[in-house]
């Protein structure tokens, strides 16, 4: 991973969830939590992240402009998502897989050795209290718990990516990115990088979203992952005013799939988005309609094609 600020020199993290989803990472006591937040990149069109309410603004203003600062606060779980996000103009994406509130065996072998035969049970415990406040969208408590962890276990994979997409919901974009950085480093895994990039975006540079891109196709991460950072890149080229070019990246991205999964939908919803705010209606209602046709529950799909019809 090309070295970016706040972040390289504080080598090890992980999450307590997804141990490692890349392709680098081979070892398999850092794996174990799946793809927790593999779809952890929520803007899909002109808004940040929405994980909670930033200081002093109204409930309007869920997005976070280009160059803000960090300075958010824990709002409580995230309630419809979808509803806000329509009444506010922009896009909300569908939440994404949390980690289990138990400790995989994997993992917690790994975090057993890390703490000792004397802290292990605790330190186990602990983390599971963590994946499952994170689960439960309560970052604030998550964070409580896990950053204490991260700070006693530098070295952990599982505890740095769990706390670096923690503080990644709760809008803490450049502490995001030491953590998840320090996850890189500690597995060589790429697959939270599409999360990275997101933060890069919510903090306007553009330059470091691009260089997360480049990455991530010269390191041959999956389609997933790749995906999610063409959505993230589509977005912060729609943040500049370049709309068209959004589109055009989504539209060289895996669209036409005859049984879509996640990620795919995801793509779907962020090219009706961008068509839908390039004032081309038809594209995007026929595109929410295939969206809403492979599944009437995602996100805020159905409200969206009912207005556009």
């Amino acid at each position: 991973m090309a070295q970016r600020p706040g972040g390289r020199d504080d080598v090890k993290r992980g999450e307590a969830g997804s141990g490692v989803a890349g392709r680098a990472s081979e070892d398999p006591r850092a794996q174990g939590w799946g793809g927790v937040a593999r779809r952890g990149t929520r803007n899909l069109e002109s808004n940040p992240p929405v994980a909670g309410k930033r200081v002093g603004g109204d409930d309007r203003d869920r997005g976070r402009p280009s160059g803000a600062s960090d300075e958010w606060q824990d709002d409580g779980p995230v309630r419809d998502e979808a509803s806000r996000a329509v009444a506010r103009g922009t896009v909300a994406p569908p939440r994404p897989r949390r980690p289990s509130a138990e400790v995989p065996g994997d993992v917690r072998a790994l975090v057993a050795e890390a703490a000792g035969p004397t802290r292990a049970a605790r330190t186990t415990s602990r983390l599971e209290d963590a994946a499952g406040a994170y689960r439960r969208e309560r970052y604030q408590d998550a964070r409580r718990i896990v950053a204490p962890l991260a700070e006693q276990l530098p070295g952990t994979a599982p505890v740095r990516e769990l706390h670096g997409l923690t503080l990644y919901r709760m809008g803490k974009w450049r502490d995001a990115i030491k953590e998840l950085d320090a996850f890189h480093q500690l597995t060589g895994s790429v697959e939270q990088l599409p999360v990275v990039a997101d933060c890069y975006r919510a903090l306007g540079q553009m330059a470091e979203v691009q260089r997360c891109w480049d990455e991530l196709r010269r390191e041959g991460a999956s389609v997933e992952a790749i995906t999610e950072a063409r959505i993230v890149l589509a977005g912060a080229m729609a943040d500049r005013g370049d709309v068209g070019g959004g589109i055009r990246t989504l539209l060289e991205g895996p669209v036409d799939v005859r049984k879509p999964q996640e990620h795919n939908l995801r793509l779907w919803y962020a090219l009706a988005a961008l068509y839908e705010r390039a004032g081309e209606v038809p594209r995007a209602r026929d595109l929410f309609a295939r969206l809403v046709h492979a599944d009437p529950t995602f996100g805020d799909a159905a409200e969206r094609l009912d207005a556009l019809s």
